[in-house]
């Protein structure tokens, strides 16, 4: 399986630069994945979708200011640091931007001097362990010194931060939003929970590699990268419960699918736990817990096109890709979204 079987042609117009105001209002494609049937509807429709006893799992991480510019103490050079993974208390994995030269010792200055940081090892692609230095509160130090990191294709300047947000974000540590979550408003959540709807929250820090390019030829000889993941006992025995009530267990976004794959046994139970995954899901992986999937317009030779193509077959994501390129549909992170069912 090659990666440019995962290609199709995107004009560049069709990249969302901005979301939609207000949030349901961005578009849904519906696809049956059974008939291949597309339907074109408003994302607040979804609701339409949803059955009593149906389970939508949302993933409530936030993006944190992940972003920080500075320069090197001894020589005045600017700097990029983006944070990637936190290890412990003020050690995090980063990339550097320039990074070549920056050896183990090699110390940054960020916001006036109020953050600091070291390198303490080099790691795989390049990347550095760093240690900070500040007074107070890190995630405060933060918020002041740090900017949130927009996906590489966002050129236009984000006025209102809390819109690169899901409504429902509370545990800080992503650095790129789950972006099938930002079409939902506080009201629609209640709609669909009047309708007999569980909602059920996980929680998965989307890291950068969401947009790192596959570099090799063959599919299988890809490494994903890992994310740190949480779900809990009470969201565990609601998916069970739905899975042995025969209803559907609906992920918002390929994290929260990605969570669900990876917590579930070959039956589709869903265990508690916390850890990294690395679970790389594309065409041939047989699926143990979702039933329907929302999601927003992937990337060429992604990984999440891939994810999506495991879900409802190439060939049929494929179709329904040049559909919505021949309908306008914003693609991407500020873009319209598709329910797979």
């Amino acid at each position: 399986m090659k990666v440019s079987d995962f290609d199709y042609y995107l004009p560049t117009e069709l990249i969302a630069q901005e979301p939609i105001e207000p949030r349901n209002m961005s578009r849904l494609l519906v696809l049956d994945r059974t008939s291949g049937s597309i339907e074109h509807k408003i994302f607040k429709d979804i609701v339409n979708y949803l059955e009593e006893g149906d389970c939508l799992v949302l993933n409530d991480t936030r993006v944190i200011p992940a972003r920080l510019l500075g320069v090197r103490e001894d020589t005045g050079g600017k700097i990029e640091f983006v944070l990637l993974k936190k290890i412990d208390k003020d050690t995090w994995e980063v990339i550097l931007k320039p990074g070549r030269r920056a050896k183990k010792g090699t110390r940054f200055v960020f916001g006036n001097g109020e953050l600091k940081a070291e390198i303490i090892d080099i790691v795989e692609e390049g990347n550095r362990i760093v240690r900070f230095e500040y007074e107070g509160i890190f995630d405060e130090v933060l918020d002041r010194v740090g900017i949130i990191p927009l996906p590489p294709y966002i050129n236009k300047k984000l006025d209102d931060k809390e819109r690169y947000q899901t409504v429902y974000s509370r545990h800080k540590g992503s650095a790129a939003a789950p972006t099938a979550g930002l079409h939902f408003t506080g009201e629609l959540l209640e709609q669909i929970k009047a309708k007999g709807v569980n909602l059920v929250y996980v929680t998965l820090h989307v890291g950068l590699g969401t947009f790192r390019p596959v570099k090799t030829e063959e599919v299988t000889e890809h490494t994903m990268h890992s994310e740190f993941y949480s779900i809990s006992e009470e969201a565990c025995e609601i998916i069970n419960r739905t899975k042995a009530a025969s209803k559907r267990v609906i992920a918002v976004g390929t994290t929260s699918c990605r969570v669900l794959e990876t917590v579930s046994d070959e039956n589709g139970m869903a265990k508690p736990g916390k850890g990294w995954t690395d679970i790389f899901i594309y065409p041939g992986y047989r699926f143990k817990t979702v039933d329907a999937l929302i999601t927003n317009f992937h990337l060429p030779q992604s990984t999440l096109i891939m994810l999506v193509s495991a879900f409802a077959g190439r060939e049929m994501i494929l179709n329904a890709y040049n559909t919505a390129v021949k309908e306008k549909y914003r693609f991407f992170s500020f873009g319209d979204a598709m329910f797979i069912y």
